[in-house]
């Protein structure tokens, strides 16, 4: 399509916000809970493999596992069907059904047992002919339609994706189911994969008409069980954050994918890395994994409380890279409510681990603070620790070291992010 009718499409949508914003007051934190598409894919072949395969009884499962395994009580609450769900046909009706081998007492039953454990669950549908794995899409006939079910059956969050579907098709379509979902007076979340098929960067991606339309948005390429993975998505997501770092905040979340920690990909270090660096980037935290056999030491990881406290901080602001060393070191920072803030010290290194030395002023804290330093792993305690002093972090390669750090003795006025900045002039924490 030509960037004239491109551009008359955004502004066509544009036009149209007041009646497409989402205004459904879901998502004021990132979403978190469990999405089956990386560990399980489209394993359909419930007859070989049936406790792998994506069936009603591997959500029942996974819900069980939310439920009592300390998931759902630290914020894990969603349970994400994704990919493959469906029959190859619609019914009668025109209306999709789900397989009737694989989900035989349907989604309803699904969504009521969910409900019943404290959990919400989520659905899948593509904005298109087929979904991305060749079942029913949702053509821009069937939107209001399709909304309906998802309504009916109780779902509590959709995932929309856009395999099959033109650029065209998807400004129209991804605001109509917007206005869709509305209309139906059921609260649902909405995951919009619109500017992922749209390259994720301005002037193709509107990223102010994005946060009206969506509750939060793939960006970039899917997740693959890999740390050069999870690297190409920090790489992608941090040499863009002047874009996509202000855009982010209550309501309306960027989300680089799947949390991978406890498949096969990542090791220890890597583990720690992702959950840190998803968690400064206020990114959701959807785990794609086996919950029945997951490690203790990945468990560890997912379930630590600081991190998750960190990540749900209520101001909503996404972090930034700050300091990017020719030692292959960087450092990250994400403000929180209450003066706190966030750092992440992420090594790139393959050797050995290495010590890092700097100091908060360095970093650009205001000069007249004084902190206490909590270590988000370790639960070390550094009481005291003045803007000015130096101090040295040992960083694991591949690994990280983050802190949480508290005011004892704030500056004269709260501090935080200039979420607005022109591109490439660098980030300063400021006063406000």
């Amino acid at each position: 399509m030509g960037t004239a009718v491109l551009s008359g499409l955004v502004l066509a949508v544009a036009l149209a916000l007041p009646s497409v914003a989402l205004e459904n007051g879901l998502a004021l934190t990132p979403p978190m809970g469990w999405l089956a598409w990386e560990r399980f894919r489209c394993n359909v072949d419930c007859r070989e493999d049936p406790r792998n395969c994506i069936s009603e009884t591997l959500f029942y499962e996974m819900a069980d596992r939310l439920a009592e395994d300390g998931w759902r009580d630290l914020g894990y609450k969603y349970i994400n069907i994704d990919d493959c769900w469906s029959a190859k046909q619609r019914d009668a009706a025109g209306r999709l059904v789900p397989d009737p081998e694989r989900f035989p007492r349907g989604i309803k039953a699904l969504a009521d047992y969910v409900h019943a454990r404290g959990l919400k669950l989520g659905i899948y549908g593509d904005l298109g002919i087929l979904t991305c794995g060749g079942y029913p899409g949702t053509t821009l006939d069937r939107v209001e339609q399709d909304a309906q079910t998802f309504a009916e059956w109780g779902v509590d969050m959709l995932k929309l994706d856009g395999c099959y579907s033109s650029g065209e098709e998807q400004a129209k379509g991804y605001p109509e189911m917007a206005r869709a979902l509305n209309a139906t007076g059921r609260p649902i979340v909405y995951s919009c994969s619109w500017p992922a098929y749209q390259g994720g960067l301005p002037p193709k991606v509107n990223y102010t008409i994005l946060a009206e339309v969506c509750n939060l948005w793939r960006n970039y390429d899917d997740i693959q069980d890999s740390w050069d993975s999870v690297l190409s998505i920090l790489d992608w997501f941090f040499a863009n954050q002047d874009v996509l770092q202000p855009v982010a905040g209550p309501g309306h979340w960027n989300d680089p994918d799947m949390l991978i920690i406890g498949n096969f990909g990542l090791s220890y270090e890597q583990s720690r890395s992702q959950m840190a660096l998803w968690t400064v980037m206020a990114a959701p935290l959807l785990m794609s994994t086996d919950l029945r056999t997951i490690s203790p030491s990945a468990k560890e990881i997912l379930q630590n409380r600081l991190m998750i406290q960190i990540n749900q901080d209520p101001l909503g602001i996404q972090g930034r890279r700050i300091v990017k060393e020719k030692s292959h070191i960087e450092v990250f920072l994400r403000p929180l409510s209450q003066a706190a803030s966030a750092l992440v010290f992420f090594s790139r290194r393959t050797d050995m681990p290495f010590v890092y030395t700097t100091s908060l002023a360095k970093l650009h804290f205001p000069e007249d603070a004084v902190y206490e330093v909590q270590d988000v792993y370790s639960g070390k305690i550094i009481s005291g620790l003045k803007t000015e002093d130096s101090f040295s972090v040992v960083i694991n390669p591949t690994g990280v070291v983050m802190w949480y750090l508290s005011p004892m003795a704030p500056p004269a006025q709260p501090w935080h992010v200039v979420r607005q900045q022109a591109p490439g002039a660098g980030f300063r924490p400021v006063l406000l």
